[in-house]
């Protein structure tokens, strides 16, 4: 059975990532890609679809033991997990290198004191565990094979099969260390390379030594800043620069519901507020590889942009649904692909080119490319900022006119023109900045309720929606204007939930069926931090850094966030670790450190 979602800690190589599981359980590994089918799919299911654990042996009719304590070694995505035991204590590395060839996942065993008797359990099962491969030895190696892939195995301890799984029983002492190496091939390829554990360890924790040294902020809670930089850093394609919004898929939004999707694609929207953060924190390579992953996967068809891409920039996103896996905790559908790909969302606009004016902003390398793209993507809002959309929560409902899309289409007017005064582009400027007024107008005109001093999710519609508070954020208002106050309140009335943070908008009520789904979901962890953010920019510090301490509160122990918050469980919901969680981490604790929150 798959542990609570909170249980799991994040090892990737920034191509791929696995969840490893409080017990030392691997339930969740894509290869070689984020978007490849799972080799391991127990989170998704049982332990018939694949896992592979790896700690003390126990009685097998009792569950595994939880480590007795975790924690990623220094500022790095190398776990390490220990056991207490009656014997001694035994302590296990997870990591995978950053690519240089196939891809690893490197385990090793350690004896801390005593001598205990370990297990590991390797049960392959491919195609999102639904196919079993063929295992067999290759000299000291145990290959997998199943139609066009390979996974290698391999270990200096001795190895068994039975029942359709590899075992692996030896006893640790005290300094003994045993490592284990799960690599993939191409089927039709030759055998990767044997690796090096040890040396493999060492370049990885290298690599992230030397990468967190480049970030720039060294502020209050940057422990807090830097483990969520480096759960971007690990969600990020390298060799195209895409970023995911997740490694998951279907980790429901409600425990046993059906709000349950594919985020391991590129969001424009997160990938764009993604960029922006790493950009303050000085992380410039990363936000030029994103910039010219945009302009590759939006080439050609600017107009027709899409809200989400392939890591690759592939554009069809196909949804499906695996019906032999039963799905986390009973959650079902499971699903692969993505049809809110092709949706209208007019927001995307405002962010992506929010994204390039910062980069401008912060002096990233000009590319007359993007310059143009910008124009390009105006020149679509200026004939189509007007129709009614999906929004940015991508309902599956009737369109609607909502207003933190047109906010966004108004941000994507203000920037451009402001590209243009810079002198970089020549642009329709004077017709544009009659554009900007007219979106200010009509949203301040039929998007806000003067009766209750609140703007509303869409227009005409009397429901709330957190989004709203990214209004004095983007500069649409300032902070002190009294519809921006009044809708901050407004929010805090008829969103807040028993412990404090914000759902997206209201599943019950007049417009119950604005998503076109059923169910509820849990409190959305980034609309709680813009609910910081803005609660710190109306002059009420206190009362945010107050509710951001309570936000960080809720990462697991080794500092990570899913999407959302369950208030009635008290546990995390949604894909995890989540980019859109962790990011509003980050630009809430800048904010606050300029505030002055924390008394300097």
């Amino acid at each position: 059975m798959a542990g609570r979602i909170e249980d799991y800690a994040l090892i990737g190589d920034m191509q791929t990532a696995a969840l490893v599981c409080r017990d030392g359980t691997v339930d969740w590994l894509c290869l070689p890609r984020f978007d490849s089918h799972a080799v391991f799919a127990a989170l998704l299911g049982t332990e018939e679809h694949g896992f592979w654990r790896l700690g003390p042996a126990h009685d097998t009719d009792q569950p595994p033991p939880a480590a007795t304590r975790r924690t990623y070694r220094g500022d790095s995505l190398v776990l390490e997990s220990e056991w207490d035991t009656p014997q001694g204590t035994v302590r296990v590395t997870d990591f995978m290198p950053p690519r240089d060839g196939a891809p690893q996942v490197i385990r090793i065993v350690e004896g801390v004191t005593g001598s205990v008797p370990v297990r590991s359990a390797l049960r392959m099962r491919f195609s999102y565990g639904r196919i079993v491969p063929w295992v067999h030895r290759v000299g000291d190696r145990t290959v997998a094979v199943a139609g066009p892939d390979s996974v290698w195995f391999d270990t200096d301890a001795e190895t068994y099969g039975e029942d359709l799984t590899t075992y692996s029983d030896f006893t640790v002492a005290a300094g003994e260390r045993v490592a284990f190496t799960l690599s993939w091939q191409p089927s039709h390829r030759e055998a990767p390379s044997r690796p090096d554990p040890e040396a493999s360890l060492e370049a990885t924790t290298e690599f992230w030594r030397e990468w967190v040294e480049h970030c720039t902020y060294h502020g209050p809670y940057r422990e807090a800043v830097i483990r969520s930089l480096i759960t971007l850093k690990a969600l990020t394609y390298a060799p195209t620069g895409g970023i995911v919004a997740a490694p998951t898929t279907s980790l429901p939004e409600e425990i046993g519901g059906v709000r349950n999707w594919d985020y391991r694609f590129t969001w424009l929207r997160d990938a764009a507020i993604t960029l922006s953060s790493l950009l303050r924190t000085g992380y410039r390579e990363e936000a030029r590889a994103w910039r010219e992953w945009l302009l590759r996967a939006v080439a050609g068809d600017p107009e027709n942009l899409q809200i989400m891409y392939g890591i690759a920039g592939e554009r069809e996103l196909g949804e499906s649904e695996l019906d032999w896996l039963p799905g986390y905790e009973g959650s079902t559908p499971v699903r692969v692909g993505n049809g809110a790909a092709h949706q209208l969302q007019l927001d995307v606009y405002g962010e992506v080119t929010e994204a390039l004016h910062l980069a401008h902003m912060t002096g990233l390398a000009r590319n007359d490319y993007a310059s143009l793209l910008q124009l390009r993507l105006i020149g679509y809002l200026e004939k189509h900022w007007s129709e009614p959309d999906e929004g940015i929560w991508e309902v599956r409902g009737p369109r609607r006119h909502f207003v933190h899309s047109k906010v966004m289409a108004w941000v994507a007017v203000d920037r451009t023109i402001k590209l243009i005064e810079s002198g970089d582009v020549e642009g329709p400027v004077e017709r544009w900045r009659q554009l900007r007024d007219d979106i200010h107008r009509d949203v301040c005109e039929k998007g806000y309720d003067k009766e209750r001093n609140t703007f509303t999710q869409s227009y005409g519609s009397r429901e709330l929606d957190a989004s709203l508070l990214l209004i004095p954020q983007m500069g649409f208002l300032p902070p002190d204007d009294k519809r921006v106050i009044g809708t901050i309140e407004a929010i805090q009335r008829e969103l807040s939930t028993s412990d404090g943070f914000i759902l997206r908008y209201p599943t019950s009520g007049e417009d119950a069926g604005v998503d076109g789904l059923e169910g509820d979901e849990g409190a959305f962890l980034a609309c709680s931090f813009w609910l910081a953010d803005d609660l710190a920019m109306i002059g009420r510090v206190d009362e945010a850094r107050k509710l951001f301490e309570k936000l960080l509160a809720l990462r697991n122990d080794l500092g990570l966030l899913a999407e959302e918050w369950d208030p009635r469980l008290q546990r995390q919901v949604g894909n995890f670790p989540q980019a859109f969680s962790h990011v509003p981490l980050i630009d809430t604790a800048l904010r606050l450190t300029a505030s002055g929150a924390y008394g300097g």
